[in-house]
């Protein structure tokens, strides 16, 4: 079953999108939001697209007494970038809560970023309480527990509110851990994420035994980053996501590449 789409306007968002999607006349479009389907609502996967950066900012987690049943773990795949483009996440060296305040109210925050330069490939999963930006001139897939809950730190001067107190309460003040960072092989099979909240692949034609077991005989998601996949004979597109009933309902031609996203059981959570 192909999935629902909504299109968000965002004031850092793009009026012409890369294909096969395309922007109303007169609005901004930053995010296409795919629908979570009730067997899978615990995830969301979406689109994003940048034309200037989005705010510094940070998601709870689920142990930070805010109500979030698992809080706001995510992760990207950059698609397309501009030569320039950039990411920043976590901070050039470890900080404490006031300076990050201190930063977020003059602004020098933005310079306090760790920002990774970005290509198509680029992997980052980002866990909660991680401060980050996304830069201008990126179009990634973000894979990410279906909690909307972000604090903004700083939006360089837009009129939109900040959420200072509640946004230093949870952000941690160190630096990235590259290994939470990789360059997908452009050919084969690579496991992006394997918890603790979900496990995500990247799969290239059929997929092996050793996906299979992961994946077991439960529902995911699939989302096609070429032409070539079908679902029980159903063509789902580039652009599209679909719920797969179960792995072996998922047909991926050769050559054909795909993600393949679940939810881990919760008795299988791992801390990270």
């Amino acid at each position: 079953m192909k999935l629902a789409t909504r299109m968000i306007d965002k004031v850092w968002g793009r009026d012409r999108l890369p294909a096969p999607f395309a922007a109303p006349r007169g609005q901004r479009i930053g995010e296409i939001w795919f629908d979570p389907p009730p067997e899978l609502d615990d995830l969301l996967v979406k689109y994003i697209f940048t034309s200037e950066k989005l705010s510094v900012q940070v998601h709870p987690s689920a142990t930070q007494g805010n109500g979030a049943p698992d809080g706001k773990d995510e992760c990207w795949l950059v698609v397309d970038a501009d030569p320039a483009a950039m990411v920043g996440i976590g901070f050039t060296h470890p900080v404490s809560a006031d300076t990050i305040h201190a930063a977020a109210q003059d602004g020098s925050i933005e310079q306090m970023l760790a920002w990774h330069k970005v290509a198509p490939g680029d992997f980052f999963y980002i866990p909660a309480g991680t401060v980050h930006a996304i830069g201008g001139g990126v179009s990634l897939i973000e894979v990410q527990l279906n909690f909307d809950v972000t604090y903004r730190l700083y939006d360089y001067g837009r009129p939109r509110a900040l959420h200072l107190d509640a946004g230093i309460a949870v952000a941690q003040g160190v630096v990235y851990d590259p290994a939470l960072h990789c360059t997908v092989p452009k050919n084969g099979h690579a496991i992006l994420s394997d918890g603790p909240w979900f496990r995500l692949d990247r799969v290239q034609g059929a997929p092996d035994a050793a996906c299979a077991r992961r994946y077991g005989q439960g529902p995911l998601l699939g989302i096609p980053l070429s032409p070539g996949v079908t679902l029980d004979g159903e063509a789902i597109a580039p652009g599209e996501c679909a719920l797969i009933p179960e792995l072996g309902a998922l047909q991926i031609g050769d050559g054909a590449q795909c993600l393949l996203a679940q939810p881990c059981k919760r008795d299988d959570r791992l801390v990270r």
